[in-house]
Formats: structure tokens, sequence, C-alpha cells
């Protein structure tokens, strides 16, 4: 079966403003090092796809240069391999792309060029292990018109997702995006069956759906609000995927990291003593593209004065200089330079933050290029840090430029 990959990657991200202030949410950095679009990327490398569209849009130029110089040299041509940005081409409106939806809708003529005889449709904002090739196989198994991979999820949590009612052979009965009121699982009252925004699509299937939906001028174009149900109403074969986790953890990792909250606590994760993602499994490597920097260093061991330039539970990338300043279940991205006597706790920040002597950094998360001047209390007084920066429902102080 010849499958092609679209990633979209195009969304705004509102909910995780101001980090998407100038950047696009698929390009914000996760554990240090990586983007959040390598984890999706990983998995399509991973799973042996190698026929790639990443559908951008919205402060696109930092994502389209990452996957140019981080990814593209890892495809070959001559073998019809590729990793591609395609930003809207404007040929069906002045506009741009308006939904999910019509951002594959308007790539159509791409995919079919491409001799497409099925289409996996990803989120490029997702933090999850999956192999695709086992969802493909049970498309094919089940001779579905399109597959939806689906995930259990906390009643609270499905109410912000798709969820899906299914009968015994997990055919599709029902698909409702961000219920008020999610329909249980039978077997489990607690937890309901959410899509992962993962969707598989006989090509055939997917033209109809789309060029239906096109022509609709009531539909948001959204594949979760429109497209699903619409196929469901007309009696499409929609099968449920359940979520093959490669994570090799007890329960299911899969994260829709969409706010503030959500972000930081998926990051901060990652510094404890056994992290609920894996970042060290060499049996299925989330890669990422780490510019040529100087190893991580740390200077002044002085106790006396308490210039102490040290880390402790945290993750430290390449260039990042403790110059005298300690951190403590943080997250260092590249380049970041801690100044003396400064101390970082419960925080992330991104590439080139610098931090000023003697200042105080504590549940914040730092935009890259940040200077904070010497001295800086952040995390200390509430109302103070609600005067100055963006703070989120659950306390997390977001520093931007």
């Amino acid at each position: 079966m010849n499958v092609t990959t679209l990633i979209l990657a195009g969304g705004r991200g509102s909910r995780l403003y101001p980090l998407t202030r100038r950047t696009n949410k698929a390009a914000i950095r996760f554990g240090g090092i990586y983007r959040i679009i390598d984890f999706t990327l990983s998995n399509c490398l991973n799973s042996g796809i190698r026929k790639i569209f990443v559908l951008t849009q919205y402060a696109s130029t930092s994502l389209e240069r990452h996957i140019k110089v981080g990814w593209n040299s890892l495809f070959r041509a001559e073998l019809d391999e590729f990793v591609e940005t395609r930003p809207p081409q404007y040929w069906h409106n002045d506009e741009g792309y308006h939904g999910t939806a019509n951002a594959v809708f308007q790539n159509l003529d791409v995919i079919q060029g491409n001799g497409s005889d099925a289409v996996l449709i990803l989120s490029g904002d997702h933090i999850y292990k999956m192999d695709y090739r086992k969802m493909i196989a049970y498309h094919l198994q089940t001779k579905a018109d399109m597959t939806i991979a689906c995930v259990d999820q906390p009643l609270d949590v499905a109410r912000s997702l798709g969820v899906l009612s299914v009968g015994n052979d997990y055919r599709v009965n029902a698909f409702t995006e961000k219920p008020d009121n999610p329909v249980p699982k039978p077997d489990d009252p607690t937890k309901a069956l959410c899509s992962m925004g993962v969707y598989l699509f006989h090509w055939d299937c997917l033209q109809e759906a789309l060029t239906l939906d096109a022509e609709n001028p009531h539909s948001g174009h959204d594949f979760g609000r429109d497209i699903v149900p619409l196929l469901v109403s007309r009696g499409a074969k929609i099968q449920a995927s359940l979520f093959v986790d490669e994570n090799k953890k007890e329960s299911k990792y899969w994260r829709d990291i969409g706010t503030v909250d959500s972000y930081y606590e998926a990051s901060i994760d990652l510094v404890s003593v056994d992290p609920q993602f894996n970042l060290y499994d060499k049996n299925w490597q989330v890669r990422a593209f780490i510019p040529q920097l100087p190893p991580a260093k740390s200077v002044f061991n002085t106790t006396e004065t308490g210039r102490i330039g040290a880390a402790f539970d945290s993750l430290v990338s390449p260039g990042v200089i403790l110059g005298g300043g300690s951190a403590t279940r943080s997250i260092l991205s590249p380049g970041v330079f801690i100044s003396s006597w400064a101390t970082v706790e419960n925080s992330i920040l991104f590439d080139n933050v610098k931090v000023g002597r003697n200042s105080i950094i504590r549940n914040a998360i730092v935009d890259h290029n940040v200077t904070l001047p010497a001295g800086t209390r952040i995390g200390i007084d509430p109302e103070e840090d609600q005067k100055r920066y963006a703070v989120s429902p659950k306390g997390i102080i977001v520093v931007t430029e």
C-alpha cells in the first residue's frame, strides 16, 4: 500500500500563548534539545514512513528552517523519499488554510500526484510513541474507509478531545468533538474512548469527504467537528484502532500539550527519576537536531561564598554554562547561561536565556533569548508576577522578551 503522510502543523496554538506569540506550536522546545514536532517525525522514521508533507501556516519560519536543516538530510530523493513543508498556496482563496480539513483539501492535488492508496494524517503537536505500521495493517485487515487511532482518557480530559462510540467490532457509530458530557466506556465509566488526532483514510473516501465539506458553507472544515461526523452519517466504515504504545511503560503515554500547564507538567516530568516518557530507549529513538555547540559546563565550587555552578535533577543541553549559579528540577535548553549566585528551580529555560547574578527563578518558563537582569525575582511574589508576566491557571509564570 502506497501511503502518503500529512502532518498538520499550521495552527496558531493560542492556548500556549505567549509562547506561541512568534513561534509555531510545533516548533516549541520540549525536553531541552527537541522540538515538539520531532516526536511525530521520529514516529514516522521509526515506522518506516518516508513520504511526508508538513502543512505549515502560522509563524512558520522557525519550523520550516528546523525541517530543512534538521530532517531533510535523512531522506533520499532518489528513492522517492521526502519531508516537505507545504504552506498555503492561495489557489483556492486568499485566506490560507482555514481548518484542518481545508488544509488537506488544498493539498489533494499533491496527494493524488503522489499516487497514494491511503493517506495518514497526523498532528504535529502531540507527544507519544506509535508504530503507524500496526495501524495501517489493521486498516487493511478491516477494509475500512477510515481508521481513527484512539486512547482511553479520564472524562475531564475527554471534554477537550473527540470522543468515539463503538460497537463490539470497534466500528465507530458516533463521534462527538469536545463534548460537555463525554460518553463513558461501557467497561469503565470513569473513562472515554478518545481520538488521538491520528487518521488513516482510503484515498477515495478522503477525496469525496473533503470535496463535500468544501462545498458546505456552514462547515468549520475541521476533521473532528465536520469530517468524521459527515462520514458517520453517510454510513462509511470507520474503525477505531486502539493505541499500541511503544513507550514500554505500565500506562499508555499520549499527551496533547496544548496549554501552558499541560506543557509544563509533561516537561518537568522528564527530570524525575523514572519519567513517564522514556527518552532513553535505543529501540525507539527520538531524533533531534542539535546545533554545533560546545559541551555543557559548570564552573566555580566555592562553598564558603555559595558560588557554586551545578545542576541537580535537571536536563542540561549542549552549550549551557552554569557560571556559579545552580539549577534544580529544571530544563536548560542550548546556550543557557546562569550567572553566579543565581538559582533556578522547577523551571524551563529556552535557548540562549541569560540569568543574571543573584537572581531567583521558580516555577517559570522563560522564552528564548530573554536576558534576566541581576537580582531578578520570579516565582517569589505572586502579585508582582501577575503584574509583570503571563501566569497560567496553575501558577506557572511565562516570561517572554
